[in-house]
């Protein structure tokens, strides 16, 4: 299918933020979301940016059923690892479900690989729950390895009190 991979813009905030609650609602996690446009374009769009995006765009003449032209979205920042140096991480790789088996997906995280070794980047790391046996297919297929299985590693987060918790014993 004719698609266009291409850097965000501030006035595809609201797109991606369609998509967003559509990966949530997806993972089973519709309630988690707490983010809107404006916040992602003020995160997105500020002089120091706090993350990158692309989408991906098809032609008016193949726009979804709902009429939309932008149908899928990585998200992605740069982090650093003490043993193997920069590193970019991809937060969310999404493709509306009328689109996905149409190559779209791994030209978006085709491009997020090549900005990563354009950036001299090591790795690029992503996390993907452990029921989506089709997400995990597709990345492995890729020559992804999974660090829990392979290394044993578990992925963890402070958030909200625990944060705030851990945040004023300093």
């Amino acid at each position: 299918m004719e698609c266009v991979v291409r850097p965000c813009r501030a006035e595809d905030c609201v797109e991606v933020v369609r998509m967003i609650k559509e990966l949530a609602e997806f993972e089973k996690l519709p309630d988690q979301v707490q983010i809107n446009d404006q916040v992602l374009r003020e995160d997105g769009f500020a002089n120091d940016p706090f993350y990158r995006c692309l989408v991906a765009e098809v032609p008016p003449e193949h726009r979804s059923r709902d009429g939309h032209t932008v149908v899928g979205y990585g998200l992605y920042f740069f982090t650093y690892s003490t043993w193997k140096g920069r590193n970019i991480y991809m937060e969310d790789l999404y493709v509306m479900p009328e689109f996905r088996g149409k190559g779209i997906g791994k030209k978006l995280m085709s491009k997020i690989a090549e900005i990563g070794v354009e950036n001299r980047c090591t790795q690029m790391k992503f996390v993907v729950l452990d029921w989506n046996q089709a997400a995990i297919d597709f990345y492995q297929g890729q020559g992804a390895v999974d660090l829990t299985a392979a290394e044993g590693w578990h992925f963890f987060h402070f958030e909200g009190d625990a944060l705030e918790q851990l945040a004023q014993a300093s």
